[in-house]
């Protein structure tokens, strides 16, 4: 068919397909290395995700941060009750945030659970720091700086504090922090999967 008339082209095409960098992956490597490049890919990509989701879904709400009301008309508490329970159930946290906070669903808790906390699986902070110890496990010569960068951010996580970040601006924090975990990607992928040419 077309793969064996222009393979070229399918690979091309296919790149960044899941299936075929796990193919590829573990093809190519030992199982324990193989292994935690997926989590690192894993790690990543979550948050990435978990981060436009909040970044989209705090821009939507009619209130800001300290209940003032932007748009009477749509700001109600069964308004903002399926607003952030919508968020919380899209990423499983529903559960532990009843579990952690016993109580009303604030914006402000919604963003320190999905951006702060540790034992929030789909945390940005759960994620950073399961990059850090998947990076520590694969480092190479050349991976040093791309582990400070990862430490970097992982102690930024750790230390944060959620009055804090949002008093300078969600937003901005949230697109810092997606430029820094797309600068990772790019490291990661020039520390380990591109040969280096001296």
């Amino acid at each position: 068919g077309a793969v064996e008339r222009h393979p070229g082209q399918f690979v091309e095409g296919r790149k960044y397909s899941p299936h075929l960098s796990r193919g590829v992956t573990l093809g190519t490597m030992l199982h324990d290395e193989a292994y935690r490049f997926m989590r690192l890919g894993t790690s990543l990509e979550r948050s990435d995700n978990t981060a436009r989701l909040l970044d989209v879904k705090f821009h939507a709400v009619p209130t800001d941060f300290h209940g003032s009301v932007r748009d009477p008309k749509r700001a109600t508490p069964e308004f903002d009750f399926y607003h952030w329970s919508a968020i919380l159930r899209s990423v499983s946290a529903f559960e532990i945030y009843r579990k952690v906070y016993r109580d009303v669903i604030t914006p402000e808790r919604v963003a320190e659970l999905l951006m702060l906390r540790a034992d929030m699986p789909r945390s940005l902070h759960s994620n950073m720091k399961q990059v850090v110890e998947n990076l520590a496990a694969v480092s190479n010569e050349h991976s040093g700086e791309t582990q400070r960068k990862a430490g970097r951010l992982l102690a930024d996580l750790s230390y944060g504090r959620i009055e804090e970040i949002l008093a300078t601006g969600l937003h901005a924090y949230l697109t810092q922090f997606l430029d820094r975990v797309d600068e990772l990607g790019s490291r990661i992928s020039r520390d380990f999967l591109v040969p280096v040419h001296h």
